[in-house]
C-alpha cells in the first residue's frame, strides 16, 4: 500500500542520489588518473605508503577516491534492496 510505495520511492531516490555521487567522484578520479598516469587504486597504495609527497592534488584525489568508495558501497546496498 501507501507505506510500501513511500519506502520504495525513498529507496529509489536515495539510490539515484548515490549513483549521481558515484558518477561525480568517478569523473574526478578519472581526471587525476589521466593527469598522474596511474589508477586510483595504485595511487591510494602509494599515497598510504607515503611515497608520493604532499602535493595538494594528492589530498584532493584521496578525498575523491574515498568519496567514490563510500558512495559506491551505498549505491550497491540501496540498489540491492527489494521490497
Amino acid at each position: 500500500g501507501n507505506i510500501r510505495n513511500a519506502v520504495l520511492f525513498a529507496l529509489t531516490s536515495s539510490a539515484a542520489q548515490a549513483r549521481q555521487r558515484v558518477e561525480h567522484y568517478s569523473a574526478i578520479c578519472r581526471g587525476f588518473e589521466k593527469k598522474h598516469r596511474m589508477t586510483s587504486e595504485q595511487f591510494v597504495q602509494q599515497f598510504d605508503a607515503g611515497s608520493l609527497g604532499d602535493e595538494q592534488d594528492y589530498f584532493d584525489w584521496y578525498a575523491a577516491k574515498r568519496g567514490l568508495d563510500i558512495w559506491r558501497e551505498r549505491y550497491e546496498i540501496l540498489s540491492g534492496v527489494s521490497l
